[in-house]
């Protein structure tokens, strides 16, 4: 099923997609009302609201050798953890402004997926059941920020930093799936979730020893290697297998 948050008529609604029909939803995973809209018209939003969107770095060995974080062949034995706020949020086929105070602004194509419900101490083997759906997220970075400050807020955590969507899809195996990143139709990323060092399962249990996830909240992954610089005017698209595609436009 894919599950969409959606703007119709003026007001945000949650509803499941079926063909080019959205059905409409009491919630993220509720029941259905009874209302439905064709898909053309309505906009699509980002399909989360989180209280916290909680992202990994350094998930991939070709990414951490390109950004020259390799020290001998020891491989991260945890995940890198950072946060990005709600405010981050961007959506599908929407765009988003080269910050004026970045000469390096680059992009970062990941699996993304949504927590369903409360989760505190999760184990690896139940971890997989508290997600609602999962989907393509940008991690948007201003690199050259991201080295120069103290911590990584400004250069991951600006506004409209961590585009989301289309949609969640709830029926997917997410243990190897191509995540592909192209910009101006240029294939930049190619990679499986299978190469990540550490699985969803393992994030999820990993965050959940200190962090209690809510519902709504967002976990991205880690992204392959092939992250490069943005310019003004581009269009970035992030594929993952089995989701679809997102769409973003640098203005």
């Amino acid at each position: 099923m894919r599950i969409v948050r959606v703007m119709t008529e003026g007001r945000v609604s949650w509803g499941a997609l079926e063909g080019d029909t959205v059905v409409l939803t009491r919630g993220m995973r509720g029941e259905l009302t009874g209302e439905s809209v064709p898909l053309a018209s309505v906009t699509l939003l980002a399909p989360a609201e989180p209280s916290k969107i909680v992202c990994v770095g350094r998930n991939y060995l070709d990414h951490i050798r390109e950004m020259g974080n390799l020290i001998g062949t020891d491989l991260p034995t945890e995940p890198g953890i950072f946060l990005k706020g709600p405010n981050t949020l961007a959506e599908p086929g929407g765009e988003v402004a080269y910050p004026d105070w970045t000469g390096n602004f680059h992009y970062e194509g990941e699996l993304g997926l949504v927590v369903g419900e409360r989760a505190h101490g999760l184990s690896r083997e139940d971890a997989l059941k508290v997600v609602a759906g999962y989907t393509c997220a940008l991690d948007l970075t201003a690199r050259d920020r991201q080295t120069s400050d103290l911590q990584w807020f400004r250069a991951k955590g600006a506004d409209r930093f961590c585009p989301l969507g289309p949609w969640l899809e709830t029926d997917l195996d997410p243990s190897d799936l191509r995540v592909t990143t192209r910009v101006n139709g240029e294939t930049r990323q190619d990679g499986r979730t299978s190469m990540m060092i550490f699985d969803v399962p393992a994030i999820l249990e990993y965050v959940t020893r200190f962090v209690t996830l809510e519902r709504g909240d967002v976990v991205i992954t880690g992204t392959p290697e092939g992250v490069g610089p943005l310019s003004r005017g581009d269009t970035v698209e992030v594929e993952v297998e089995g989701v679809g595609t997102l769409l973003t436009r640098i203005s």
